[in-house]
Order: structure tokens, then C-alpha cells, then sequence
């Protein structure tokens, strides 16, 4: 059984071409022999003759020795004409041979420069699953180059007659790292854990490949990147690297949702956990039980944890800070006593994130990379960010989507808050995105939200947390369908529907900015704001609304 990278592909509901190239997933896993190994979703952007090029390649499989072969499955019809296949879109087109020829171009070179002075065959395979070429000879590849229609049936063995199982070859390692780096198959942050998970798959240029080629000694990199620039993709790299290398990693952030979830998808083998739960830690195995029924737990528990000097369990040769934006001077502190002297150390924050008013913490002698394309959020969405914030603070357009969907529901009375937030959750369901798909977020902290601690609204019941927490100091969550959080809370995730309610000022102030900015850059494809008329005026004065 073929290796499939990454996982996560199961667990896809998804339609079109993509529900087609998940479909050749379970084939490939199904019929190909364990002597190969299936990338997929592989998407990257480079720099070429001053011009950005986009391209994209549905699947690399890589023998034993090292041997790759590219993919390209184009679903639907394609047009036969004098120049070759043409695959049409609405609104454009584009030559299949000269896309898969720039394909082998860009990623070869990539490829050599990577593994020199090795070499790494590099084959390629159009499959067109639902079109049937009638003229192989002018199609513009070769014809033992080109599964159809009429050959579906036989995709696994033409793959085995193309590359061969391949032995064992020391190159090998170095392919798939370069698959696994440069290629960038990093699950990014979803609103659930376990579920509606993303694949957002970068190369060449991407946050977490040039952070990491950086040269230093000692490694001390502070990453200040906009949301959806991949940081935590940079984290999760880091935690592989660290973990392959079998050093010892410590990952912390300021979020439990985010340190929840990215404990679910990372490797086995690292240290991750927020900044309270590594004191927590840290008093456990000195024998202190933190007793957080006090009033002043989490105070306690800092100045605690402080007073005790790291024993060698808690000593790391990897030490990433996520959110650290939200980090006080005094947990920069504490948190770098965990570190090595040589340990590799980042720094990664986002300072239009900064909720909490904090003063940017100095990290003297580090060296500094700015991150401002954000890849996660639509356009559109970006865009109308852009319009409000200060012009050396506003973020890049990168996401693929150009257009997302923002809609605006105004509430005019506190009694009617509950009746338009049913109407924009009817908004999202009714797009087609499912309770597992949508996150319910207040504008509002929890003492004065009028949604947080709800048990349902309507039909919908809610899952949200309760404020207490067990004897271990975990969050308790009440039972429900539809997550709602906080925008303090739901910071580092992300869900393809975001419903941002509770929205209510009069003057857009830096710290409401940034609480703007926060929740709506959540969304992965739709937006519904709920808002006072008040809010929505500002809005509407500034064109954004």
C-alpha cells in the first residue's frame, strides 16, 4: 500500500476536481505497493524572468530510489488543437504541455539545487480521467505520456512501468525532505480539532522554507508576519525538523485552542503546550500541585513556576514562541530558561494581533523577518482590511481566492442581537457550509457577551467554554454542535465560515482595529459580520461596508 503525504485526505468532503483528485488518492493508495510514496495538493509560486509564475502539479510519487514523477490530473474535457491540450476555464485557458513542461523546469531546478551534488530522476504523466485523446500524436506529449479515459484502469500499473519500485538509495531522504520543506504539506491551523481541516500547500518562497534556510549561530529568528502567513506552518516545520534530528523541542503559545490543536497534528515527540501549562508543568514534577479554584490561580501559578529553577527535563534544544505578541517581558524570561545555550530559538507574532495592549517585548541581537502576504483569508477580504489600517501596516492579497463572500447583518437592539445572529448562522447553512464548518465569534470578552455560555440559538446548540477548568487545569466545554468563541480566544485558528457578531463601536481606535482585523481574518472563505448601526456607519465611512 502506497504512502499517501500528507493525511488528512480521508477525512475531505469535497466536490468538483477536487472531490476527482481525492478520489485518485484512494486508487493510488489502493493499488500502488508500499516501494512508493504519494504527495498531493503541491502548489507553488516562484520568480521567473521578473515575472510571477503560478503553477501546480496534482501529485508527486517517489520510488525507493529517489525518483519522482509528476502527476497532472486535468478532470472535465480538454480541447485538442494544433498546438496540443488545452484546458479551458471560464475566462481562460492554458496549454497542458506547456504546463506541465514548466512544471518539470521549475521544480527540477529547484530539485537539483536542493540535493546537489546528487541527482534525482524526474518523470512526468498527464491523466485525464474523463477525457478520451483522439489524437495522441498532436496532443503535445508524448503518448505513452497520457492515461485517458481508455486507460483509467491501468493508472497504477503505468505509473510502476514509469519510475519501477526503485532500491534503496541515500538520495532518497534528501527528496522527500526536499517534498516535505520546500513543497510545504503543513496542515494549517481549522477551526476544530480533527476536523475541517485545510490543506494550504506552499513552495519556493513560502514563509516556513526561507525562514528556516537562514544561517546563524547561535539561531535566534523573530518572525513578525501578518495572519494567514504562515507562522505556525514555520512552527510545525520547526517541530519535524527538531523531532527528525532528535532534538528535543518545546513548542509554547498563549492560546489553549491553538496548543490543543496543534498538538493534535504535530509529531510525536515535542513539547507543546501554552505558557501557563508549562508552569503548570513545571510545579508538577517539583511536587506542587497548583490549586486553580483561587481566585488569583493563574497569577499564582507564574510567580510559582518563576521561583523554580528549570530541572534537566525541562531544558530544550528547540524553543519556538507562538503569539508572542501576547508575551509580557517576564515570560520571555521565563519561557528562554527552558532553552539550551545553543539552542535554535524563534520568536513568531503578529503585532495587529496584540489584543491585550502589550508593549513589544526587545529581543536584542536576534535576527528579524517580516512575513506580510497573508494566504489564508480571500482577497476580498484582505482588501477591505487593507482599507483601514495605516499604510505601513496594511497586509498583502496572496490567497488563491480572489473573491469571498462578506455579508453584514445589523442588530439595533440588544433584544434583537440573538434573532440576526440566527440569520447570518441561516446564511452560512444555507451557502452549504455545515456546523462543523462555521465558528460563532464575539466581538465581546466573556463578562459582557450576551452569546458566550448559551446553551443554544434555536435549533443550534452551542459548544463553547464554560470558564472553569478541571483539576488539571484543562478548559471544560459544554456539549454542542456549533463552536462559539471569543475573538481573545479563537486567535491562531481559523474556519471556513466565520460569523463575527456582537460588533458595536463608534470610533474605529487602534484596539478596536485590531479586534476587527483578528476576527474577520478567521475566515477561510466566508464572512458574516453582526453589527450595530453605529458599527456599521464607521464602516460605511471608511468604504468598507
Amino acid at each position: 500500500m502506497a504512502r499517501i503525504h500528507p493525511d488528512g485526505w480521508r477525512e475531505l468532503e469535497a466536490a468538483g476536481a477536487a472531490a476527482r483528485e481525492i478520489a485518485t488518492l484512494a486508487a493510488f493508495e489502493a493499488t500502488l505497493p508500499d516501494d512508493y510514496t504519494v504527495y498531493h495538493a503541491v502548489h507553488w509560486t516562484t520568480v521567473e524572468q521578473g515575472h510571477s509564475i503560478y503553477g501546480e502539479v496534482s501529485f508527486a510519487i517517489v520510488n525507493r530510489a529517489g525518483a519522482v514523477l509528476l502527476v497532472e490530473q486535468m478532470s472535465g474535457l480538454l480541447d485538442e488543437t494544433p498546438e496540443g491540450l488545452v484546458k479551458r476555464y471560464p475566462g481562460r485557458r492554458f496549454s497542458v504541455p506547456v504546463r506541465i513542461g514548466r512544471s518539470l523546469q521549475v521544480l527540477g531546478r529547484k530539485l537539483a539545487e536542493r540535493i546537489r551534488p546528487d541527482s534525482a530522476e524526474l518523470e512526468y504523466l498527464l491523466y485525464c480521467p474523463d477525457y478520451t485523446v483522439r489524437e495522441p500524436a498532436s496532443a503535445g506529449l508524448a503518448a505513452e505520456r497520457i492515461v485517458d479515459a481508455t486507460r483509467r484502469e491501468g493508472l497504477a500499473a503505468c505509473i510502476e512501468a514509469i519510475l519501477g519500485p526503485g532500491s534503496d538509495h541515500p538520495v532518497a531522504d534528501s527528496v522527500h525532505r526536499f517534498l516535505r520543506d520546500i513543497i510545504q504539506l503543513e496542515p494549517d491551523v481549522s477551526a476544530l480539532v480533527g476536523q475541517a481541516r485545510s490543506l494550504v500547500n506552499r513552495v519556493s518562497g513560502g514563509l516556513a522554507h526561507w525562514a528556516r534556510q537562514l544561517d546563524m549561530q547561535p539561531f535566534r529568528l523573530r518572525v513578525t508576519g501578518t495572519a494567514g502567513s504562515g507562522k505556525t506552518q514555520l512552527a510545525l516545520a520547526e517541530l519535524r525538523a527538531a523531532i527528525e534530528a532528535g532534538r528535543r523541542v518545546l513548542y509554547v503559545c498563549y492560546n489553549r485552542p491553538l496548543a490543543d490543536h496543534i498538538r493534535a497534528i504535530a509529531p510525536p515527540g515535542g513539547q507543546v503546550c501554552t505558557f501557563h501549562m508549562l508552569c503548570d508543568q513545571c510545579l508538577r514534577a517539583h511536587g506542587t500541585i497548583p490549586d486553580f479554584t483561587v481566585e488569583d490561580a493563574f497569577e499564582r501559578l507564574v510567580r510559582d513556576a518563576a521561583a523554580i529553577e528549570p530541572g534537566p527535563d525541562f531544558l530544550f534544544d528547540t524553543v519556538i514562541v507562538d503569539e508572542g505578541q501576547d508575551f509580557p517581558e517576564a515570560w520571555r524570561d521565563q519561557v528562554f530558561r527552558h532553552a539550551r545555550p545553543d539552542a535554535r530559538m524563534i520568536w513568531l507574532e503578529d503585532p495587529l494581533q496584540n489584543l491585550y495592549g502589550r508593549e513589544p517585548v526587545a529581543l536584542p541581537g536576534w535576527v528579524g523577518l517580516r512575513a506580510e502576504g497573508n494566504y489564508r483569508s480571500p482577497r476580498a477580504i484582505v482588501r477591505m482590511l487593507a482599507e483601514l489600517l495605516p499604510e505601513g501596516a496594511r497586509p498583502e492579497a496572496r490567497s488563491p481566492f480572489e473573491r469571498g463572500e462578506v455579508d453584514f447583518v445589523v442588530y439595533g437592539s440588544e433584544e434583537a442581537l440573538e434573532a440576526r445572529v440566527r440569520e447570518a448562522v441561516r446564511l452560512c447553512f444555507a451557502a452549504g457550509y455545515r456546523r462543523e464548518d462555521t465558528a460563532l465569534i464575539t466581538f465581546r470578552g466573556r463578562e459582557h457577551s450576551r452569546l458566550l455560555g448559551r446553551e443554544s440559538l434555536g435549533r443550534v446548540s452551542l459548544r463553547g467554554f464554560t470558564g472553569r477548568y478541571d483539576l488539571f487545569g484543562s478548559p471544560e466545554y459544554s456539549p454542542g454542535e456549533l463552536l462559539v468563541e471569543s475573538v481573545y480566544r479563537f486567535k491562531g485558528q481559523s474556519a471556513p465560515a466565520v460569523i463575527l457578531a456582537e460588533v458595536d463601536f463608534d470610533v474605529l481606535d487602534d484596539r478596536t482595529l485590531r479586534k476587527l482585523f483578528v476576527g474577520a481574518t478567521r475566515a477561510m472563505m466566508k464572512l458574516v459580520v453582526v453589527l450595530t448601526p453605529r458599527a456599521r456607519a464607521v464602516l460605511e465611512a471608511r468604504g468598507v461596508a
